[in-house]
Protein backbone atom coordinates (compact mmCIF):
# COMPACT_ATOMS: atom_id res chain seq x y z
CA UNK A 1 0.00 0.00 0.00
CA UNK A 2 1.28 3.40 -1.01
CA UNK A 3 1.99 6.18 1.71
CA UNK A 4 -0.17 8.95 1.61
CA UNK A 5 1.11 12.03 0.77
CA UNK A 6 -1.41 14.69 0.33
CA UNK A 7 -4.89 15.02 1.83
CA UNK A 8 -7.35 17.58 1.87
CA UNK A 9 -10.16 17.55 4.63
CA UNK A 10 -13.03 19.54 4.38
CA UNK A 11 -11.53 22.72 2.43
CA UNK A 12 -13.12 26.22 1.79
CA UNK A 13 -11.14 28.88 0.09
CA UNK A 14 -12.06 31.51 -2.41
CA UNK A 15 -11.20 35.40 -3.17
CA UNK A 16 -12.08 38.23 -0.75
CA UNK A 17 -15.00 36.69 0.77
CA UNK A 18 -16.76 34.36 -1.69
CA UNK A 19 -15.68 30.81 -1.29
CA UNK A 20 -14.98 28.59 -4.27
CA UNK A 21 -14.02 25.75 -3.13
CA UNK A 22 -16.95 23.83 -0.58
CA UNK A 23 -15.75 21.14 1.74
CA UNK A 24 -13.12 19.60 -0.88
CA UNK A 25 -11.58 16.49 0.45
CA UNK A 26 -9.53 14.71 -1.63
CA UNK A 27 -6.19 12.22 -1.30
CA UNK A 28 -3.00 11.56 -3.28
CA UNK A 29 -1.04 8.40 -2.66
CA UNK A 30 3.11 8.36 -3.41
CA UNK A 31 3.77 7.37 -6.67
CA UNK A 32 0.05 8.18 -8.08
CA UNK A 33 -0.87 10.32 -10.63
CA UNK A 34 -3.94 11.50 -9.86
CA UNK A 35 -6.41 14.37 -12.16
CA UNK A 36 -8.48 16.55 -11.32
CA UNK A 37 -11.59 17.02 -13.93
CA UNK A 38 -14.16 19.86 -14.20
CA UNK A 39 -15.78 22.79 -16.75
CA UNK A 40 -14.28 26.16 -16.50
CA UNK A 41 -14.77 27.56 -13.38
CA UNK A 42 -15.13 24.35 -11.27
CA UNK A 43 -12.92 25.49 -8.66
CA UNK A 44 -9.36 23.58 -10.46
CA UNK A 45 -7.18 26.04 -10.23
CA UNK A 46 -8.35 27.31 -6.95
CA UNK A 47 -7.67 24.12 -5.34
CA UNK A 48 -3.96 24.22 -6.65
CA UNK A 49 -3.46 27.70 -5.30
CA UNK A 50 -4.94 26.41 -1.87
CA UNK A 51 -2.63 23.31 -1.85
CA UNK A 52 0.31 25.75 -3.04
CA UNK A 53 0.25 27.93 -0.44
CA UNK A 54 -1.33 31.11 -2.79
CA UNK A 55 -4.61 30.82 -0.88
CA UNK A 56 -5.47 30.17 2.47
CA UNK A 57 -8.27 28.18 3.51
CA UNK A 58 -10.76 29.68 5.55
CA UNK A 59 -12.23 25.91 7.13
CA UNK A 60 -10.63 22.75 6.42
CA UNK A 61 -7.04 21.05 6.77
CA UNK A 62 -4.31 20.79 3.92
CA UNK A 63 -2.05 17.67 5.14
CA UNK A 64 1.29 16.87 3.05
CA UNK A 65 3.64 14.36 4.26
CA UNK A 66 1.75 14.36 7.43
CA UNK A 67 2.43 18.06 8.60
CA UNK A 68 -0.31 20.59 8.46
CA UNK A 69 0.90 23.17 5.48
CA UNK A 70 -2.47 25.34 5.07
CA UNK A 71 -1.62 28.72 5.95
CA UNK A 72 2.09 28.53 5.19
CA UNK A 73 3.88 30.44 2.84
CA UNK A 74 4.46 29.45 -1.14
CA UNK A 75 7.67 29.14 -0.63
CA UNK A 76 7.67 27.19 2.59
CA UNK A 77 5.69 24.82 0.59
CA UNK A 78 8.03 24.81 -2.21
CA UNK A 79 10.39 23.60 0.59
CA UNK A 80 8.31 21.10 1.93
CA UNK A 81 8.42 19.27 -1.37
CA UNK A 82 5.92 20.64 -3.46
CA UNK A 83 6.57 22.19 -7.28
CA UNK A 84 3.51 24.11 -9.48
CA UNK A 85 3.68 24.48 -12.98
CA UNK A 86 0.97 27.33 -13.55
CA UNK A 87 -1.57 27.82 -15.80
CA UNK A 88 0.27 29.79 -18.76
CA UNK A 89 3.72 28.20 -18.07
CA UNK A 90 5.11 31.25 -17.28
CA UNK A 91 8.71 30.38 -18.05
CA UNK A 92 11.13 33.54 -18.53
CA UNK A 93 10.95 34.36 -21.93
CA UNK A 94 14.50 36.70 -22.55
CA UNK A 95 16.59 33.65 -20.23
CA UNK A 96 18.08 30.31 -22.19
CA UNK A 97 17.05 27.18 -21.55
CA UNK A 98 19.46 26.57 -19.35
CA UNK A 99 19.30 30.10 -17.75
CA UNK A 100 15.18 28.81 -16.57
CA UNK A 101 16.37 25.35 -15.58
CA UNK A 102 18.80 27.45 -12.78
CA UNK A 103 15.95 29.32 -11.87
CA UNK A 104 13.99 26.61 -10.92
CA UNK A 105 17.33 25.17 -8.58
CA UNK A 106 17.57 28.11 -6.92
CA UNK A 107 16.65 26.15 -3.68
CA UNK A 108 19.42 22.92 -4.07
CA UNK A 109 22.73 23.20 -3.69
CA UNK A 110 25.37 24.13 -6.54
CA UNK A 111 26.58 21.30 -6.56
CA UNK A 112 23.19 19.44 -7.10
CA UNK A 113 22.77 21.68 -9.99
CA UNK A 114 25.07 20.47 -12.71
CA UNK A 115 23.57 16.79 -12.12
CA UNK A 116 19.68 17.72 -11.97
CA UNK A 117 20.35 20.01 -15.66
CA UNK A 118 21.59 16.94 -17.09
CA UNK A 119 18.82 14.44 -15.86
CA UNK A 120 16.13 17.02 -17.58
CA UNK A 121 18.21 17.14 -20.83
CA UNK A 122 18.20 13.05 -20.41
CA UNK A 123 14.56 13.13 -19.70
CA UNK A 124 13.96 15.62 -22.56
CA UNK A 125 16.45 15.63 -25.30
CA UNK A 126 14.73 18.25 -27.30
CA UNK A 127 16.03 20.97 -24.45
CA UNK A 128 19.10 19.48 -24.60
CA UNK A 129 19.44 20.48 -28.00
CA UNK A 130 17.92 24.12 -27.36
CA UNK A 131 19.35 24.80 -24.02
CA UNK A 132 21.11 27.92 -25.51
CA UNK A 133 18.00 29.47 -27.22
CA UNK A 134 15.76 32.04 -25.32
CA UNK A 135 13.02 30.11 -23.66
CA UNK A 136 10.69 32.53 -25.57
CA UNK A 137 11.61 31.15 -29.03
CA UNK A 138 10.56 27.58 -28.48
CA UNK A 139 7.48 26.13 -29.11
CA UNK A 140 4.59 26.49 -26.86
CA UNK A 141 4.99 22.01 -26.45
CA UNK A 142 8.83 23.10 -26.00
CA UNK A 143 7.66 25.34 -23.40
CA UNK A 144 5.44 23.39 -21.28
CA UNK A 145 8.42 20.71 -20.93
CA UNK A 146 10.48 23.23 -19.99
CA UNK A 147 8.19 24.72 -17.56
CA UNK A 148 7.93 21.14 -16.37
CA UNK A 149 11.51 20.67 -16.45
CA UNK A 150 12.06 24.01 -14.02
CA UNK A 151 9.62 23.14 -11.78
CA UNK A 152 11.43 19.14 -11.19
CA UNK A 153 14.88 21.08 -10.63
CA UNK A 154 13.93 21.31 -6.79
CA UNK A 155 13.51 17.56 -6.80
CA UNK A 156 9.66 17.80 -5.76
CA UNK A 157 8.27 14.93 -3.48
CA UNK A 158 4.39 16.65 -5.46
CA UNK A 159 4.36 18.34 -8.62
CA UNK A 160 0.99 19.89 -9.87
CA UNK A 161 0.11 20.53 -13.11
CA UNK A 162 -2.53 23.27 -13.98
CA UNK A 163 -3.60 22.47 -17.20
CA UNK A 164 -0.81 21.58 -19.36
CA UNK A 165 -2.26 21.23 -22.07
CA UNK A 166 -4.32 24.59 -22.46
CA UNK A 167 -4.02 26.78 -25.41
CA UNK A 168 -1.96 23.82 -27.66
CA UNK A 169 -2.18 22.50 -31.12
CA UNK A 170 -3.18 18.98 -31.09
CA UNK A 171 0.34 17.19 -31.87
CA UNK A 172 1.88 19.65 -28.88
CA UNK A 173 -1.06 18.02 -26.71
CA UNK A 174 -0.07 14.49 -27.45
CA UNK A 175 3.79 15.56 -26.72
CA UNK A 176 2.89 17.00 -23.17
CA UNK A 177 0.46 13.93 -22.22
CA UNK A 178 3.70 12.07 -23.08
CA UNK A 179 5.60 13.74 -21.01
CA UNK A 180 3.46 13.23 -17.71
CA UNK A 181 3.69 9.61 -19.05
CA UNK A 182 7.27 9.78 -18.80
CA UNK A 183 7.25 11.23 -15.54
CA UNK A 184 4.92 8.29 -14.27
CA UNK A 185 6.83 6.27 -15.33
CA UNK A 186 9.48 7.46 -13.09
CA UNK A 187 7.38 7.57 -10.29
CA UNK A 188 6.49 11.47 -9.42
CA UNK A 189 3.92 11.97 -7.68
CA UNK A 190 1.71 14.25 -9.87
CA UNK A 191 -1.53 16.29 -9.21
CA UNK A 192 -3.03 17.40 -13.11
CA UNK A 193 -5.75 19.34 -13.41
CA UNK A 194 -6.95 19.33 -16.60
CA UNK A 195 -10.17 19.79 -18.96
CA UNK A 196 -8.93 17.21 -21.31
CA UNK A 197 -10.52 14.93 -20.13
CA UNK A 198 -9.42 11.89 -22.59
CA UNK A 199 -5.93 12.48 -22.12
CA UNK A 200 -5.96 13.16 -18.37
CA UNK A 201 -7.54 9.81 -17.36
CA UNK A 202 -5.45 7.80 -19.79
CA UNK A 203 -1.89 9.19 -17.90
CA UNK A 204 -3.94 8.74 -14.40
CA UNK A 205 -4.69 5.93 -12.10
CA UNK A 206 -7.02 7.92 -10.22
CA UNK A 207 -9.83 11.01 -10.67
CA UNK A 208 -11.87 13.43 -9.06
CA UNK A 209 -14.35 15.29 -10.94
CA UNK A 210 -15.39 18.89 -9.75
CA UNK A 211 -18.28 20.73 -10.09
CA UNK A 212 -19.11 24.70 -8.61
CA UNK A 213 -16.77 23.98 -5.84
CA UNK A 214 -17.52 20.52 -5.03
CA UNK A 215 -15.94 16.74 -5.28
CA UNK A 216 -19.32 15.17 -7.01
CA UNK A 217 -17.51 11.74 -8.60
CA UNK A 218 -14.24 10.06 -7.53
CA UNK A 219 -12.92 6.54 -8.63
CA UNK A 220 -9.77 5.08 -11.00
CA UNK A 221 -9.51 6.78 -13.90
CA UNK A 222 -10.56 3.25 -15.66
CA UNK A 223 -14.16 3.60 -13.61
CA UNK A 224 -14.39 7.28 -14.71
CA UNK A 225 -13.64 6.75 -18.14
CA UNK A 226 -16.80 3.98 -18.22
CA UNK A 227 -18.94 6.36 -16.37
CA UNK A 228 -22.07 6.97 -18.26
CA UNK A 229 -22.47 10.50 -16.87
CA UNK A 230 -18.52 10.96 -17.41
CA UNK A 231 -19.08 9.83 -20.64
CA UNK A 232 -21.97 12.54 -21.63
CA UNK A 233 -20.16 15.86 -19.65
CA UNK A 234 -16.53 15.38 -20.32
CA UNK A 235 -16.05 12.43 -23.14
CA UNK A 236 -18.21 13.35 -25.84
CA UNK A 237 -17.38 16.03 -29.29
CA UNK A 238 -15.85 18.37 -26.38
CA UNK A 239 -13.39 18.70 -23.66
Amino acid sequence: MSKELLRLSGVNAGYLRSDVLLGVSLTINEGEVVCLLGSNGAGKTTTIRTISGELKPGQGRVVFNGQEIQGKSPPAIVRAGIATVPEGRSIFPQLTVKENLLMGAYSRRRAFRKAEIESAFEMFPRLAERQNQAGGTLSGGEQQMLAISRALMAKPKLLLLDEPSMGLAPILVDMVFETVAKLAAAQVTILLVEQNAHAALEVSQRAYVMERGRIVMEGTSAELRNSEGIRAAYLGGTH
